[in-house]
């Protein structure tokens, strides 16, 4: 609930699965009769906040994956707030006057650093705050874009996707890309200093947006979790096939990544087609999900039991051992990996990684190299110091780049 002007403005899922915005005069707050709906339900666009003004109220709404701001004054006028990249995110910051034309906003890309904008409602006029300073960057140096993949269901996937100028002149190139897809979390396009290593090596990043994120709105999330989990592994693969057909990369030249749950993604993935990937990174991943979940002493497990189902209940315990990355790992070629561990982890326990290497080297057919790496003083987020943050970054990308075969960077 937030107040503009007379009204106060509500925003609510009754009935509305991805939120509807109504608003009702002071005076008359206790009759609901006098409630009217300024932006309707549509499931399609899911509304994601609202602050208020004093002659307008901002609507932050989110379609197709991509956040848009959108001006709503008392007297029905609109307009929106002007974004010209293809993948972007943005979202409102904390506008503390109350009587002004001017919405402050966040704003970051895959090319474009952190920024903080002004937008003035009634000039239509947009001034950069503040921007993250990168040393020796030259964001025109570098194209952003979004496409789609198809799933077997015929469910469109974004993919968005940053690499440098000239990276796809020559027909397939290296990319290195991650998802994560679970929790209703949306994988949001922004910026990394440290990935500008990787795209002047001419690697194309790539985030796949699949089910199981909030990226596409409340159902993507809900057919994407419990017995609909697969359809977040499917899309995966969806993705990286789709990069395929479309001359983007090849088998050979693709990488994967995902951390935790998205650690999960990638011990599903490499199970149902190891044959798609050249290398794949699992982030203190959660594989042995089987196990886990059926531990109710474990102080997540509960709870977690709305994310993945209840291993007590046959449907959930047969759904979870068909995808459970642990449980599926079987006498076959598989991509170089690197799997990584922190010792004091409380939400994934280094135990599950280690078993789930143990289990991958014992039935692991091919030669490719498959290494665990434990950080002895770490968690779940791993190295906390901006230097050691940085190490074990330019760790991962030496292994990516090592198996793709990209050493040295672009002229």
């Amino acid at each position: 609930v937030d107040h503009s002007g007379q009204y106060f403005y509500v925003l609510t899922n009754e009935n509305a699965q991805n939120f509807k915005l109504l608003r009702v005069s002071f005076e008359r707050i206790i009759d609901k009769t006098a409630w009217e709906t300024v932006v309707a339900h549509d499931p399609t666009v899911t509304i994601s906040n609202i602050t208020g003004f004093k002659t307008f109220v901002v609507v932050e709404k989110r379609q197709d994956g991509i956040t848009s701001l959108h001006v709503k004054w008392h007297d029905g006028r609109e307009s929106s707030v002007p974004f010209s990249e293809p993948s972007y995110t943005a979202g409102l910051r904390d506008n503390f006057i109350y009587d002004t034309s001017v919405v402050r906003y966040r704003y970051s890309s895959l090319v474009t650093p952190k920024s903080t904008f002004d937008f003035d409602v009634l000039a239509n006029t947009t001034t950069l705050v503040k921007q993250d300073q990168i040393l020796n960057y030259v964001p025109s140096m570098y194209v952003t874009d979004r496409i789609f993949a198809e799933a077997a269901d015929g469910t469109k996937i974004p993919i968005s996707l940053v690499y440098r100028k000239g990276a796809r002149d020559s027909g397939p190139a290296p990319v290195f890309m991650t998802g994560y897809g679970a929790y209703g979390i949306s994988y949001d396009p922004y910026f990394s200093s440290s990935r500008v290593s990787l795209l002047d090596r001419g690697v194309i990043f790539a985030i796949a947006h699949i089910r199981g994120g909030g990226d596409m709105g409340r159902n993507w999330y809900e057919t994407g979790k419990l017995l609909e989990k697969r359809n977040t592994f499917t899309d995966f693969i969806a993705c990286a096939e789709f990069l395929e057909k479309s001359a983007i990369t090849t088998r050979s030249q693709l990488a994967i990544e995902g951390s935790s749950a998205g650690g999960m993604l990638i011990g599903a993935v490499v199970n149902m087609r190891p044959e798609l990937f050249r290398a794949a990174i699992a982030g203190v991943p959660f594989v042995d999900v089987l196990n886990t979940m059926s531990d109710a002493t474990l102080p997540l497990t509960v709870i977690e039991w709305e994310e993945w189902g209840n291993p007590k209940e046959k449907a959930y315990y047969d759904y979870m051992l068909s995808y459970s990355p642990y449980d599926n790992v079987s006498a076959q070629d598989y991509p170089a990996m690197l799997v990584t561990a922190g010792l004091n982890d409380p939400r994934v326990q280094y135990w599950e990684p280690a078993k789930w290497v143990a289990k991958l080297r014992k039935l692991n057919t091919g030669t490719n190299p498959l290494l665990f790496k434990t950080n002895m003083g770490a968690g779940h987020g791993g190295a906390s110091g901006r230097y050691d943050y940085l190490r074990e970054t330019a760790f991962e990308y030496s292994f990516v780049l090592m198996q793709l075969d990209v050493l040295s960077p672009s002229p």
